[in-house]
């Protein structure tokens, strides 16, 4: 095993060489982190990883960026994103995603063109093929380049050679950014996105790690991950996370009964969608 991740690890890093000089769309999350490193080791301070700072970005995330590119041995910077200016994205319909890294690539092909970047970078693996994700059709309207998912890199492989280069996100849990909380058809604002990151964070602060606060108008529903899920149930754990959604602003809160599954709200879009069209 350890041997075919070295083969891996050595074809990304000569596939990314063969760029000359990049610019990583660097969350903080293993994909994006892995797409670092893999950049620094090939390209060294040719290689700049850019985190998007906007009101999207869960609290934290900015922190725990900048740790994992110390760790990875990459040069960090951030750039200011606006994607609720874009009509698309605060409509929120299911190409939502298309707009926002329609803002992020645009932003960050002009920072590339300025300062002379040979391409972008993205964290794409391969099994985002297999979810709705209308991001990738931006992607590639701005030539952005997938490492890992040209390689056929999956998340289970992401995450073993992420381990392999002591990246501290290697098991990170995703955080994809707060407007995936809000179901389609609802608008996406600054005070929702701020008060589904409030009920998250009091959420954590009771000893939960992996969780979502769905938005629902005046109701919040915490979905958490299963092997939380029986202590939350229980009478006492149940009455303070409820309180906790409330203290964010939420006028009801419940607990969801089905564990936290990711994509969950993609389930209904990707029944009646055909397979050619979820990239």
């Amino acid at each position: 095993m350890s041997r075919h991740l070295a083969a891996l690890q050595k074809g990304l890093e000569h596939r990314i060489a063969a760029l000359d000089s990049v610019v990583v769309a660097f969350s903080g999350g293993v994909d994006s982190s892995l797409v670092a490193a893999l950049a620094a080791r090939a390209l060294g301070d040719r290689a700049l990883a850019v985190t998007a700072v906007s009101p999207a970005l869960a609290a934290g995330e900015l922190a725990g960026a900048s740790a994992v590119a110390a760790a990875a041995w990459i040069r960090h910077e951030t750039v200011t994103t606006d994607e609720l200016a874009r009509e698309g994205y605060r409509r929120n319909d299911p190409d939502r995603c298309y707009h926002c890294k329609t803002e992020l690539y645009e932003t960050l092909a002009a920072l590339a063109s300025r300062r002379g970047y040979a391409a972008l970078l993205s964290g794409a693996n391969a099994d985002d093929t297999g979810d709705w994700r209308p991001g990738l059709r931006a992607a590639a309207e701005h030539a952005v380049v997938h490492p890992l998912l040209e390689a056929g890199v999956g998340k289970a492989q992401v995450r073993a050679l992420a381990e392999r280069l002591r990246l501290p996100s290697a098991h990170k849990l995703a955080s994809p950014c707060l407007a995936s909380r809000v179901p389609y058809g609802t608008p996406v604002d600054p005070s929702t996105l701020d008060r589904v990151d409030r009920a998250e964070r009091a959420a954590r602060a009771l000893g939960y790690r992996e969780l979502r606060v769905r938005h629902h108008g005046d109701l919040g529903r915490l979905e958490l991950g299963a092997p939380e899920l029986e202590r939350a149930l229980e009478p006492g754990e149940s009455t303070a996370l409820e309180a906790a959604i409330r203290s964010a602003g939420y006028e009801r809160a419940e607990i969801d009964r089905e564990p936290f599954r990711s994509g969950r709200l993609n389930d209904a879009l990707t029944l009646r969608m055909p397979q050619a069209s979820r990239a």
